[in-house]
């Protein structure tokens, strides 16, 4: 089955943010962000270089399942959105800012993108 031209794109798309979350972890100051993402997780026991490096494996991982159309890329890729979307839509009252409201509405579209190509994945 040929792939959807739309996985392709939020695969790439998560792909470069991996990317970033790598580049990131290795020359950027970890505690330079008001709230970094281990305190967003919740899980402040955790190097925040550590985690970014740990998530962006997670989501190369996920992104190959997605891409390969694999069933289980589907549902990893749907438990990211709903994790990140949750944790973002939390933030939002706290901080107000909008990169939080711009993940919950990311989240909502990779959700309802992603049920309704649900068939495409084997």
């Amino acid at each position: 089955m040929e792939r959807p031209l739309g996985i392709s794109f939020i695969s790439y798309f998560y792909i470069f943010g991996a990317i970033i979350l790598i580049f990131t972890a290795i020359f950027f100051e970890p505690n330079a962000d008001e709230l970094g993402l281990v305190e967003r997780f919740g899980i402040d026991y955790l190097p925040e270089r550590l985690f970014r490096i740990l998530l962006a494996v997670f989501t190369f991982i996920m992104i190959y399942g997605y891409m390969r159309l694999k069933r289980w890329g589907f549902w990893m890729m749907i438990l990211y959105s709903i994790g990140f979307g949750f944790i973002s839509y939390i933030l939002t009252p706290s901080f107000n800012q909008q990169p939080f409201i711009g993940n919950v509405i990311w989240s909502g579209i990779m959700l309802i993108y992603s049920f309704s190509i649900r068939k495409s994945f084997q």
